[in-house]
């Protein structure tokens, strides 16, 4: 199914058609306009061609569906076995689960891993109803539950917030709570050293939002009809935060194809393979996201509720908790994760680490992330197991 304008397909199959015959013609051609013409077909390729959701494969595992809810699979990934369990929160933000792969792929070296693999809501017929912040949570409880002590979970991003209200619930509620609980540059206080994304949910009432951001689903779909954030206007809204940075990727990308450089043209690709896929989410799950967490501040005032029940953290009294934060984090500022330290007070083992000259994706993905920050996760669990 396409996910691009259907308009450009054919622009796309041209440009592709002709950088494969550019390809053939180039190691016997070697005159100026072969490898021009190439590189501009390339270009032209990645611009207008349409990006599905991309698999995880990792190799040396696999996958097994082993809850499957409406709007997310609970999925496992068969490996070596390993004695301690860990639960990833993946992001639903805009992009697929595949998006913490490397995370997945890293713990996979020492652990079984359960990653929430959210769906496109696109792809939900509207009678499967809609799906709310709340139902989040309740989503992350029930799959808790599921799998069982003992396990530890790490939240990756924006799941930090909903994560760590499911285990209060839990904990509150006299529930087992996971033995460890890993928040990576999330935003449990955004108010804290605001982004550009945190400023503009503070710049505009919620009707704005309501009224600039949410779209119905095409009839082309099986969601036909529903309201939702579209992914290609988070997608915008990414790269608009870095115009420049993006658009000296395509220009470095541009001069690959044209030097002939197809390594380092190649690991552009792979990169914005997994970039430019993108997800709707459900209009009720995202205004509630941006009011509650993004406007309200309500877990870090400590008036969230969840249905009837009240959010407390401080009843987190069984569950380490270990707080990971870039330094250059331009999507959740510094400080907005380590927060959820002083709101699990009563928490039994509490950590905090900034990643100096970090990133947000270097927090999860990357040598970063498997090289300094990976090890110290490894221990922390260890340590609690």
């Amino acid at each position: 199914m396409l996910r691009g304008p259907r308009m450009l397909y054919p622009l796309h199959e041209l440009s592709r058609l002709s950088f494969d015959a550019m390809s053939s013609l180039i190691s016997t051609l070697r005159h100026a306009p072969v490898p021009l013409v190439r590189a501009q077909a390339a270009l032209l390729h990645r611009i207008t061609k349409p990006y599905p959701k991309p698999g995880f494969n990792i190799p040396g595992a696999t996958e097994e569906v082993v809850v499957e809810r409406p709007f997310c699979r609970l999925v496992r990934f068969a490996a070596p076995q390993h004695e301690r369990r860990v639960l990833v929160v993946a992001p639903l933000s805009g992009h697929h689960a595949t998006l913490v792969r490397d995370t997945v792929a890293t713990l996979l070296t020492d652990h079984e891993v359960y990653v929430t693999d959210w769906i496109d809501a696109r792809e939900v017929p509207v009678e499967r109803g809609t799906f709310s912040l709340d139902d989040y949570v309740t989503e992350l409880r029930g799959f808790i539950r599921h799998l069982g002590a003992p396990l530890h979970v790490v939240a990756v991003c924006q799941p930090t917030v909903p994560t760590l209200a499911a285990v209060s619930l839990m904990a509150a509620a006299g529930e087992t709570t996971p033995r460890s609980l890993v928040l990576m540059g999330g935003p449990v206080d955004a108010r804290r050293n605001p982004t550009v994304v945190d400023k503009l949910a503070t710049d505009h009432p919620i009707e704005w939002f309501e009224r600039q951001m949410i779209h119905r689903v095409p009839a082309r779909y099986p969601g036909a009809g529903r309201l939702v954030y579209p992914g290609f206007l988070q997608l915008a809204a990414f790269v608009m935060m870095n115009p420049d940075k993006h658009a000296r990727a395509y220009w470095q990308y541009w001069l690959d194809r044209l030097r002939g450089d197809d390594a380092a043209a190649q690991q552009h690709e792979r990169f914005y393979d997994e970039y430019n896929a993108v997800l709707d989410m459900d209009a009720r799950y995202y205004l509630d996201t941006v009011r509650t967490v993004f406007q309200e501040f309500a877990l870090a005032r400590g008036t969230w509720r969840v249905g009837a029940e009240l959010v407390e953290p401080a009843t987190i009294t069984a569950t380490p908790v270990f707080t990971i934060e870039g330094e250059l984090d331009d999507i959740s500022g510094l400080g907005q994760t380590a927060a959820a330290l002083e709101l699990c007070r009563n928490a039994p083992g509490k950590r905090n680490l900034v990643a100096t000259g970090c990133g947000h994706y270097g927090l999860f993905s990357g040598s970063r992330w498997r090289e300094s920050i990976y090890p110290e996760v490894r221990e922390f669990i260890r340590s609690h197991a």
